[in-house]
């Protein structure tokens, strides 16, 4: 079931992300505490392409030929994805960005490292509750192998500010997940789910902050991405006010396997005005 994101203010409501799960297992995002997907990776693993995006995807590929974070996770994203396959332009290279909470960094996660921190923030009952991955910590080793063994079409990161990991973020090409089927993807949509694993980093806009950095490092780092989509459980009202105040705008109201979303955009063209 793919998982629904916590809110990103502290003490609120899990904020959620767009659609069922993202490439293989991934989970919805989150803004506050969990931001994520559901019960994504269960549709993702079975995922079964449209025709005409297979044959995109087949002309794609023939026209393609803190510092131990970043190393090992580098190292783990290689082994996941060829040079030729890398759908998300090389996540592990994008390097930091510079936010008004501080220096940010999206790091691949290296399972062997993170499974403990993220399975602990997926113990959070304000997480649990939309992602659905509480229990021991083997339910998210399974959660991060499915992306990191699968093909390159999601990536789970730990987010790290000003060197501590403080974040889980699954960045996923939305075009190729089951969520294109339940809006008119465009070619290279680019998807976020996001939790905010410290209650202490919860309600005070950071979730804000962060989404509207990370949707700006997406559009800068892919050039072929026009937009960066998200899919908040509707009645996570906290959760589709971060992403708006990130300068996404609401899109439509999506039917989900696990809920009822709110498809959230944030458009290259539009991306210095709002």
């Amino acid at each position: 079931m793919s998982p629904t994101d916590a809110s990103a203010n502290a003490g609120t409501a899990p904020i959620a992300d767009i659609g069922s799960d993202p490439s293989p297992g991934t989970s919805e995002n989150s803004t506050n505490t969990g931001v994520g997907l559901g019960a994504c990776s269960e549709d993702t693993l079975e995922l079964r392409l449209p025709e005409e995006l297979l044959a995109l995807f087949e002309e794609e590929r023939a026209g393609t030929g803190g510092e131990q974070h970043q190393a090992e996770g580098t190292a783990q994203l290689s082994s996941a994805t060829s040079a030729g396959d890398d759908l998300l332009d090389r996540v592990a290279d994008w390097g930091p960005t510079a936010t008004p909470a501080g220096v940010f960094h999206l790091v691949p996660v290296c399972v062997e490292r993170d499974v403990p921190l993220v399975g602990r923030w997926m113990n959070d009952p304000a997480v649990a509750a939309f992602w659905e991955l509480a229990g021991p910590q083997n339910a998210t080793e399974e959660h991060l192998r499915a992306q990191l063994t699968g093909d390159g079409r999601s990536v789970p990161c730990l987010g790290v500010l000003e060197g501590t990991p403080m974040s889980y973020w699954e960045i996923y090409r939305a075009d190729l997940d089951p969520l294109a089927r339940r809006y008119p993807a465009r070619p290279h949509d680019t998807g976020i789910h996001l939790l905010v694993g410290g209650i202490t980093d919860r309600g005070r806009g950071l979730g804000s902050t962060l989404l509207r950095a990370v949707a700006d490092l997406v559009l800068d780092k892919r050039s072929a991405c026009t937009r960066v989509v998200a899919e908040p459980d509707l009645r996570n009202i906290p959760s589709v006010a971060a992403f708006l105040s990130a300068g996404f705008r609401f899109s439509a109201e999506v039917d989900l396997p696990a809920k009822r979303a709110a498809l959230m955009v944030r458009d290259r063209s539009l991306r210095d005005l709002l």
